[in-house]
């Protein structure tokens, strides 16, 4: 299979909004929402020397007549995948994330008879004891960039974890953390040729903090996002609420 390489050089902007954070700000390992090591992604692991993870997103499946999406790492070398999304996007409101070798990652389901939608995410493949609720923030005055809003599940709305905001459909977002860190971002990606073209709006960077983030729970997030506000969003209307 032919790799597909990310820009050898991040943003300048990126980087600079990156290192600007003091690291006496970081959490500690064992302060993060993340995941269970199990389900850790390999990206996170490989880059544990490394202040960032750059991905690239293709909204492609690898599977013959197949939606969803394909993510390569700095080496060009497959990370995730997802194969089922339009068909379970449209049919049931659930979204398998899986790593290179077809594991589960992470599920998400849309959430049933909500104001809002929102949508839990779970640990692999179960269905009990969702471990975030991600919630389409309504348009406010008070934060109009905002996009959605992700807290643990089972606590009360002030529960915020992650906060996303800018613009899905230009390929610019920035999430943040509850203490407003920039711990993720959003990117069109540019040709390595230079000269400022871009790849267009299906194939876009992902620029991860992998000791604020987990990279498989960033990507889920990216996932979801197309789901609110890409192209996508028509199909996932059409599933039960």
């Amino acid at each position: 299979m032919t790799k597909v390489y990310p820009n050898s050089a991040s943003s300048p902007t990126a980087t600079a909004r990156f290192s600007n954070q003091s690291s006496s700000s970081r959490w500690s390992r064992n302060q993060l929402p993340r995941l269970s090591n199990d389900h850790r992604s390999a990206a996170a692991d490989d880059s544990s020397s490394s202040e960032q993870v750059v991905l690239t997103v293709w909204k492609k499946s690898l599977l013959f007549n197949c939606n969803g999406f394909t993510v390569f790492d700095a080496r060009g070398n497959l990370v995730f995948r997802v194969d089922n999304y339009m068909a379970a996007s449209g049919n049931n409101g659930e979204i398998l994330l899986m790593d290179a070798a077809g594991k589960p990652l992470l599920t998400s389901r849309r959430k049933r008879m909500s104001l809002t939608e929102s949508w839990l995410v779970f640990e692999g493949e179960t269905t009990t004891n969702p471990k975030f609720c991600v919630r389409k923030k309504a348009m406010s005055v008070l934060n109009p960039k905002c996009l959605a809003q992700v807290s643990h599940c089972g606590g009360n709305n002030n529960n915020l974890v992650y906060e996303i905001e800018g613009s899905y459909a230009q390929r610019r977002c920035t999430m943040y953390d509850s203490k407003r860190r920039i711990v993720a971002e959003i990117r069109q990606k540019e040709a390595a040729c230079g000269g400022g073209v871009a790849f267009g709006f299906d194939v876009f960077r992902l620029i991860v903090r992998p000791d604020m983030m987990d990279t498989s729970l960033a990507m889920a997030l990216v996932i979801l996002l197309d789901q609110m506000f890409g192209s996508s969003r028509r199909s996932s209307l059409s599933s039960p609420t």
